[in-house]
């Protein structure tokens, strides 16, 4: 176990080390971007535990990238992470829809994480299309 200052938590996937018998965690910032991801992944009401937490981002599938969504879509990250991600301070969150025909938007968040003062972005691809469809 690791006695990182930042937290250490379960990899996602969640996956075991079958030799050591224990399950593969992550720490400090590797921690914290698998927690973004899990944050934006997730709909609201799935974590029964926490009823609130996730970002209902695949509701806004159909919606058309206007400013105003746009905005929306910051909006509603921004407030997830504020409740959920404390070990972080975001400096700018981006929605990139030039790849949008392709069924593909990309949010960048630029955060400094508080501990260290260190920062750090993380890309995360929101695909308008199923995976199903993918060629």
């Amino acid at each position: 176990m690791s006695d990182s200052f930042l937290g250490t938590g379960w990899g996602f996937p969640p996956s075991f080390d079958t030799v050591l018998n224990t399950v593969i965690m992550t720490s400090d910032e590797a921690d914290i971007q698998l927690s973004l991801q899990i944050l934006l992944a997730t709909r609201k009401g799935e974590r029964v535990m926490v009823p609130d937490y996730g970002c209902n981002l695949d509701e806004m599938l159909f919606e058309p990238m206007t400013t105003t969504f746009k905005t929306y879509i910051r909006e509603m990250i921004k407030t997830a992470i504020l409740y959920y991600e404390p070990r972080i301070d975001l400096s700018s969150i981006q929605v990139d829809d030039s790849r949008e025909t392709e069924g593909v938007i990309l949010i960048i968040l630029n955060y400094t994480v508080r501990t260290t003062n260190s920062r750090f972005n993380f890309v995360y691809p929101y695909y308008k299309n199923e995976g199903t469809e993918i060629h």
